[in-house]
């Protein structure tokens, strides 16, 4: 009886979760962390593991891979959630994991948004993943840095998990459709290459979205109780429609997303703030990431803008840092005002194309030594040998100081043209 209801909630389980990867072998993406050789597979292959927090966008793998560690080093593997839980709870699993370790077993305890649970929580939680007595793998999607206390966090090991390339997606998304055993391969479905790349595109390197996109549109194309031995037709609009997203952005070879980062670009270089928020808003309302919009602000307010108004620059980083921490679709206002600001700002490229031309001169002239005067000299030896010999030390001179910081060959350049 217990076998055949676990196997029912599976069958009832959304497609995602039914689809989540059992092993290595399964998991897709992640590469640099989760690959053959790589940091994370050695320390589970010598069954070394120590307590781990994955750090990165929902959607990319953080919660498979804490399954997977705790399944490949057969520990106890316990899940919670660190919206709903707090202190009652865990001096629960404690008490458990203390037994289990006394039975030779070890416990592993996931956290999911560990950068919820408050400096308390987190307090109460460090002696225990000292002492060994549980193994904790944290997930995030806040910096950890700012977010879990610095105990906690020396004593793990942070993998930082990035949002899945769309050819990533495209591969999960065809393997749901071919499982018979947890996707959807005994339904017959006609869908074709483009409309999977489109799919996969819209998604945002989430592989949870697509999967639950693809869901939406079989259930909503095979009518009622989703007749086996009929076939669904899955189209570019059904796939748009299950997302809620127009194709705006994405297309097959993603040209046109780039058109519309430039487009944008120029119009706020052009100070159209009415157009410069049209192509923000084609890109955001297509599914556009709005941290890579916010980082492409942030370039900006330097190279276009610059010491112009350099209040630009403060403007736009606040927008970055708005849209990491409160995300679509609320952020969408304060990409709007870094956006207008900076096309009504006055332009400048001075300090473009004056590190061009520092950049130049470094790549050609590194052979050159720094002047001595301007070497620290934090030995008797070095000062013997004239290191920071005749440096003056400017705040001690009320009048400007005559003094050279370039090297000799490089006097008097001035790439500020000033």
């Amino acid at each position: 009886m217990k076998q055949e209801k676990i196997f029912r909630a599976e069958k009832i389980s959304p497609l995602a979760d039914r689809m989540r990867p059992k092993n290595f072998e399964e998991f897709v993406g992640q590469e640099d962390i989760a690959g053959q050789g790589k940091l994370l597979r050695k320390l589970i292959d010598k069954d070394q593991l120590m307590s781990l927090v994955f750090w990165g966008p929902p959607g990319v793998g953080k919660t498979t891979l804490a399954k997977i560690v705790a399944e490949q080093t057969k520990s106890d593997f316990i899940e919670i959630s660190a919206v709903t839980s707090g202190k009652d709870e865990l001096r629960k699993i404690i008490e458990g994991a203390k037994n289990a370790l006394e039975a030779g077993k070890r416990t592993i305890l996931f956290i999911d948004e560990i950068h919820r649970w408050n400096k308390a929580q987190q307090d109460a939680l460090l002696p225990h993943v000292e002492s060994g007595i549980i193994t904790l793998i944290g997930a995030t999607t806040e910096n950890p840095s700012f977010e879990i206390i610095g105990p906690l966090l020396s004593r793990s090991r942070v993998f930082i998990l990035k949002n899945l390339e769309a050819e990533d997606i495209v591969k999960i998304i065809k393997r749901a459709l071919t499982d018979k055993e947890r996707g959807l391969g005994n339904l017959k479905i006609k869908i074709n290459t483009e409309t999977i790349e489109i799919l996969a595109g819209l998604s945002g390197g989430d592989a949870r979205t697509a999967l639950n996109g693809l869901e939406l549109a079989v259930s909503a194309a095979s009518g009622p109780a989703g007749a086996k031995n009929k076939e669904i037709t899955i189209g570019i609009e059904d796939v748009k429609e299950a997302l809620q997203r127009t194709h705006l952005v994405f297309d097959k070879k993603g040209e046109e997303f780039y058109n519309l980062i430039s487009a944008l670009h120029k119009s706020m270089r052009g100070s159209d703030a009415n157009a410069a928020l049209y192509w923000l808003a084609r890109m955001l309302e297509g599914g556009a990431d709005p941290l890579y919009v916010a980082r492409r602000v942030l370039r900006f307010a330097s190279e276009d803008i610059g010491m112009a108004n350099s209040e630009a620059l403060i403007q736009a980083n606040a927008a970055y840092d708005a849209c990491h921490k409160i995300g679509m679709p609320e952020c969408t206002v304060h990409l709007a005002q870094a956006i207008v600001y900076c096309a009504k700002s006055k332009k400048s490229n001075l300090l473009y194309t004056a590190y061009g031309q520092a950049a130049k001169d470094a790549r050609e002239t590194s052979h050159f030594g720094v002047p001595l005067h301007l070497r620290n000299a934090p030995t008797k030896f070095m000062k013997e040998i004239g290191y920071g010999k005749d440096y003056k030390y400017n705040p001690n001179f009320k009048e400007p100081v005559e003094q050279d910081y370039l090297p000799p060959e490089l006097k008097n350049r001035n790439y500020l043209g000033t």
